[in-house]
């Protein structure tokens, strides 16, 4: 079952397989939802300081009566944050709300501010990225952070942070989903011994509404949204798919089957 599967990062750790998202997820809200997630079997957790829901998410941690030793937490450092200390901060308001010693993975949530991931300016915040790393590389020495990773980078951004790191960061986290499958920036990732985490794995709901995802879906008589996970997953992706209905939890969890590579060759060509 995927759900007690593992992927194993370049620093030697191991991380679950499958995440359960809390992006859009209420802080009293996530609280039922993370809960539902780990009674069902889910063991990596997936927030951010910008959802503003960490504190449910240590909450539910702690109610569900699971060791935290066997709970995988991913929280990112918001994209607006673009100094050292302003990331020392986050990290420590992050280990606070999730009422935790340690983080298992802290993600840089995006190389630029949201409201310039895509004005198409040409500053690059490459000096800025590296402030905010150095403050995760001290966490990381210090025992507050266990992997170091990014999100939303593309190879230029990437690279960047290769060239002067002296933690290496395990993770990139994107946007991964049929119909947007950023081919030349996953196999970067792979050469690089980056692992790649989807996120959006359903398109945002998109995809539901796709008579052709539709079709190959019932041919395997699963649900279009565990099609479009098993597809990143298929991909060698680690998928985070997120709902707060207690049967779409548990249903996202259930792709324990392969897709046919001549339909991954459909997928690969589908637009949404």
């Amino acid at each position: 079952m995927v759900l007690n599967e593992n992927f194993n990062l370049s620093n030697g750790k191991a991380i679950p397989s499958l995440a359960f998202g809390t992006w859009q997820i209420s802080n009293e809200d996530v609280v039922d939802a993370v809960k539902c997630a780990l009674k069902i079997g889910y063991r990596h957790i997936d927030t951010a300081a910008a959802y503003e829901n960490e504190k449910g998410v240590g909450q539910a941690i702690k109610e569900s009566g699971i060791d935290r030793e066997n709970i995988f937490i991913t929280t990112k450092i918001p994209a607006e944050i673009k100094t050292y200390e302003g990331a020392k901060k986050s990290i420590e308001d992050s280990l606070e709300y999730l009422g935790v010693d340690s983080i298992d993975l802290m993600l840089i949530h995006a190389p630029r501010p949201w409201d310039q991931m895509f004005s198409g300016t040409d500053k690059t915040y490459f000096e800025e990225n590296l402030e905010v790393y150095k403050a995760m590389e001290e966490a990381y020495n210090d025992g507050k952070i266990r992997s170091l990773g990014v999100s939303n980078f593309d190879e230029r951004d990437l690279k960047n942070i290769f060239d002067n790191c002296t933690v290496k960061p395990v993770v990139n986290q994107i946007q991964v989903h049929i119909g947007f499958t950023r081919f030349e920036l996953i196999n970067y990732c792979k050469e690089n011994d980056v692992l790649v985490m989807a996120y959006a794995p359903n398109a945002t709901g998109k995809l539901p509404g796709n008579s052709e995802v539709g079709e190959i879906a019932k041919t395997y008589n699963v649900s279009t949204p565990q099609l479009s996970i098993r597809y990143d997953y298929q991909l060698g992706l680690l998928p985070i798919p997120r709902s707060t209905n207690p049967d779409h939890i548990k249903e996202n969890a259930m792709i324990d089957f392969e897709i046919k590579e001549d339909d991954m060759e459909k997928l690969y060509k589908v637009t949404i």
